[in-house]
Formats: structure tokens, C-alpha cells, sequence
């Protein structure tokens, strides 16, 4: 018999693969979302409270529906969600940059991609807090709205959009998310359900990434906010490609993101197709890492992936299992953590 050429694996990388950072944004969301870490973790500890002291008096407000076991304002609102994800996701991130990790790309969904503008050094952290506070009083000032998740192609779905109902956002070739006002939204997820797709609402009470919620674009709030280049490369998910200088310094950009559609999947196309990487989801949840994980560059060995805290909430001990475990992930890929002492 013929002998067979044997099919070459993917080969073992040289050295440690760089990190670049995943953050994710609405629907991430859930309660307790890395308290665990809050009084456990310095640094998680230091860059937490410095967003709640950026946003004055309604900081304390925001810290104790965060902790809180039935929080006054339910964590799904706006007004706590949106503020509340950018901090988790920068605090997240400042933990892992204090162990001596140096990532070389930043990769934000929605609210993540503010969070990442502020690690690249594009904005200041306190700045970016306020301009967010503005942000989301503003959406919740709107008329209810939402979003839904659906199994399918985006332009598969062209022929059930309606009014104001719009694609918000294209994670992957087939994870869709639609956004509207909340009456044609439910109109609309009615008929994709009943020609058998496959729906779920998002943790949302606004209609972010669509025409929904123009009215709450405000530019005017960054005026006296410095913009810089990013220093770190950021891929942004709105341009699908790594922010220019120009761009990041345009506060029109910054101000229409809850209205542009979020285009992960084409971003993180780009990203993993300019080089191999160690991915790390900083926030809560595993969304990110999860769609990461089914990308194909993942799946052949070439890029790895691993979050920094659990899938679903599970406890405070889980939240710091969580943590140690990507640590350990990230030393056996020969990252040496110099910050962090070994558990």
C-alpha cells in the first residue's frame, strides 16, 4: 500500500504569545459581576474606586447597587450597566497590567471599547467615567428599547427589519444582534421565532447601536476632555481596524458609539489575522472568550484564549478561582508575572 503523507499539525510557538486584551460590553453584565475581587485584589480595589470617585456623588450610589444583594436600581439599567461594565473592564485590566503583562492589542465591544481607549492612553480614565455618566443618563432618558441575539448572517436577516429596528451589532458570521424600540423589536423577534430562528433577548433596556437613541449623542460633553493617540494598538470594533490618530482625537467618534453598529467579528478577523496572540478576556462573563474560542485561528492552536473570571457568577471564591486560574494559564504559556507572587 502507498505510504501517507502525514498532515503537518500546527506547530508549537516559539516563545509566549503576546496578550491582547478582550473587553467586553452590554449584556456582560450580570449582579456581583467580580465583587469577589473588590476589597480582595489592590489594584482591582484602587481602579475600581477611582471611577466611583470620578462620578462624584452619585459614585457611592453606583458602588453600593454594585455590592448590594438587591441593589435599588436594578443592574440591567443603563445607569448601572453601562458605568458599571467600563469599570469592571478597567479595573480587570489594570490588575493584569500590574502583574508585569505589557499587551500589545486591545480589542473592546461597545462599552468595552471606551475601556480600551483609556488602557491605550487615547483618554483619562476619570475623563472617560464623566463623559459616560453623560452618555447614559442620556439613554435612559429615552423611550424604552432592547436588543436581540439571533442565530443567523446579517444580511439573512435584512427582509424582517422594520422602523427602527436595525443590525446592532455582527459578532461572529452567524451571531447577529438586532436593536430597536421595544414594540417593533418584540414585532420582529415574533416572526424570526416563528420562522423557526433562533432568538434571545439581551440584557438591555435601551436600543443601543441604532437610530433608537440618536437623541442621546452628545459631542459637546468632550470638550474639555484631552484625546490622544493610543499607544497600544486598539482595534477598534466601529472600524473593524486599528484606531488611527485621527480618529481617536475625533469626539464625534467617541459620541455616536451607542448609536454605530459594534462589528466584533470583522475586528477580531483583523486582529487574529495580523499575527497570533494570547487572548484574555478582561471583564465579566466569557462572551468575548467565547466567541474567540470558536474562531478558527483559536481552534487550530495558532491563538489561545482564557477569561479572568467565571462564565456565570458563581460566588466570591469562584470570582478569585477565576483570576488565579488565568494567571496559571498565562505562566505555563512562559509569561513570568513578575507582579504577581505565585499561588
Amino acid at each position: 500500500m502507498p505510504e501517507t503523507e502525514a498532515v503537518p499539525g500546527p506547530s508549537a510557538p516559539a516563545g509566549p504569545r503576546p496578550v491582547a486584551l478582550l473587553l467586553p460590553g452590554q449584556g456582560a453584565q450580570h449582579a456581583a459581576m467580580a465583587t469577589g475581587l473588590y476589597g480582595w485584589e489592590p489594584v482591582f480595589t484602587e481602579a475600581m474606586d477611582t471611577v466611583f470617585d470620578a462620578l462624584g456623588a452619585v459614585g457611592p450610589q453606583l458602588r453600593d447597587d454594585w455590592l448590594a444583594e438587591r441593589p435599588q436600581v436594578p443592574l440591567d439599567h443603563v445607569t448601572r450597566a453601562q458605568p458599571l461594565l467600563f469599570a469592571v473592564d478597567h479595573a480587570l485590566a489594570r490588575t493584569v497590567l500590574a502583574w508585569g503583562l505589557a499587551p500589545v492589542a486591545l480589542l473592546g465591544h461597545s462599552v468595552g471599547e471606551l475601556a480600551a481607549g483609556v488602557l491605550a492612553g487615547v483618554l483619562d480614565v476619570r475623563d472617560a467615567a464623566v463623559v459616560l455618566w453623560d452618555r447614559a443618563e442620556r439613554l435612559a432618558a429615552l423611550p424604552p428599547g432592547g436588543m436581540l441575539a439571533v442565530a443567523a448572517g446579517a444580511a439573512e436577516l435584512a427582509p424582517f427589519l422594520r422602523e427602527d429596528v436595525v443590525v446592532g451589532a455582527v459578532n461572529a458570521p452567524r451571531q447577529t444582534m438586532l436593536a430597536g424600540s421595544a414594540r417593533p423589536l418584540a414585532a420582529v423577534a415574533a416572526d424570526l421565532r416563528a420562522a423557526h430562528y433562533t432568538c434571545r433577548e439581551v440584557r438591555a433596556t435601551t436600543a443601543f447601536h441604532s437610530p433608537a437613541v440618536g437623541a442621546a449623542v452628545n459631542s459637546e460633553v468632550y470638550a474639555g476632555v484631552r484625546l490622544g493617540a493610543p499607544r497600544t494598538p486598539l482595534w477598534s470594533a466601529y472600524s473593524t481596524a486599528p484606531l488611527t490618530p485621527e480618529l481617536a482625537v475625533d469626539p464625534d467618534f467617541w459620541a455616536r458609539h451607542p448609536v454605530d453598529p459594534v462589528l466584533f467579528g470583522p475586528a477580531l478577523d483583523g486582529l487574529l489575522g495580523s499575527g497570533d496572540f494570547f487572548l484574555l478576556e478582561t471583564g465579566p462573563g466569557q462572551s468575548l472568550a467565547g466567541l474567540a474560542r470558536r474562531h478558527a485561528r483559536v481552534r487550530c492552536g495558532a491563538s489561545a484564549v482564557t477569561a479572568l473570571l467565571p462564565a456565570a457568577p458563581r460566588g466570591p471564591e469562584a470570582d478569585r478561582e477565576a483570576l488565579l486560574a488565568a494567571a496559571a494559564r498565562l505562566r505555563a504559556e512562559g509569561h513570568p508575572l513578575p507582579g504577581l507572587a505565585a499561588g
